[in-house]
């Protein structure tokens, strides 16, 4: 009996695999192959030790979750590397998809295919220790709106500064993290939006006085901050990934990744 029962599972297991493999086939640039992108480098905790490929890290995690949801065994993951501008850019992409911490905008929308979010991150305020100590209570927006601001021209950063903190004046507008993280040492900036995750990891690595001053309840936010797997326009992927993500959703699955991977965002207060 416990034969017949062993194989009629793993009879369903297959049948269930196939079911979710042939939804894919056809459909990513190699048959049998997902290549899936990420950031060169990629950073914790999003991927550790930029190493997606060893499953470590909240989106190398996702991204290994999501392939076996849809069929693929670890073996057909592939991986390959592109910039943040490079991969938001219309045209054709060497990847099917790309996890690198993209927010679902309407303006990128037009260009590229989203899945549906895979995560919500709160914004968080970046700041220096010097800044910190200088607030020296919870944080609020009467104090964020006296600050020099610096932000990233194509995040969603510069909408949130503009329209939710309004800023008593303008903010520096850069060309990516890395200036603004070194603007903020040399003392030309006060602080700047990231995500939490990536506030955390910048604050505790690559600055020497970094701190997370604060964090803004995306459940409160008008259109909150997520994240989308990253498809080219089109993509006949698209739906076959967007089931997927609903059944690790389903399952607990997503949120068992997010805890494991992103628990130490918790603890940074809100701000009022």
């Amino acid at each position: 009996m416990k034969t017949i029962i062993a194989t009629i599972a793993a009879t369903l297991i297959a049948g269930s695999a196939m079911a979710a493999g042939y939804c894919a086939a056809g459909k990513t640039l190699t048959e049998g192959t997902l290549t899936i992108a990420t950031g060169n480098p990629a950073y914790y905790p999003w991927v550790l030790n930029d190493a997606p490929e060893t499953a470590e890290g909240f989106e190398a995690a996702v991204a290994y979750a999501l392939a076996a949801e849809m069929g693929f065994d670890a073996g057909d993951v592939t991986w390959t590397r592109t910039s943040f501008d490079q991969a938001i850019q219309p045209g054709p992409k060497d990847f099917d998809l790309n996890m690198q911490q993209f927010s679902i905008t309407p303006e990128r929308d037009k260009v590229v295919d989203f899945s549906a979010p895979y995560y919500t991150a709160p914004q968080a305020v970046l700041t220096t220790q010097a800044i910190m100590s200088a607030d020296g209570t919870a944080p609020t927006m009467a104090f964020l709106k006296g600050l020099k601001w610096g932000v990233v021209a194509s995040t969603t950063a510069l909408p949130v500064v503009m329209q939710q903190i309004q800023p008593s004046q303008s903010p520096l507008v850069y060309d990516d993290n890395a200036n603004v993280i070194a603007a903020m040492q040399a003392g030309q900036i006060d602080a700047a939006l990231f995500d939490l995750p990536s506030a955390l990891f910048t604050a505790a690595v690559l600055m020497d006085n970094g701190a997370v001053l604060g964090q803004f309840d995306p459940a409160a936010a008008e259109n909150p901050d997520q994240f989308g797997a990253l498809m080219p326009e089109g993509s006949a992927l698209k739906t076959c990934v967007d089931e997927a993500l609903a059944a690790l959703s389903a399952s607990g699955a997503l949120a068992a990744i997010e805890a494991e991977w992103l628990q130490e965002a918790t603890g940074v207060p809100l701000i009022q």
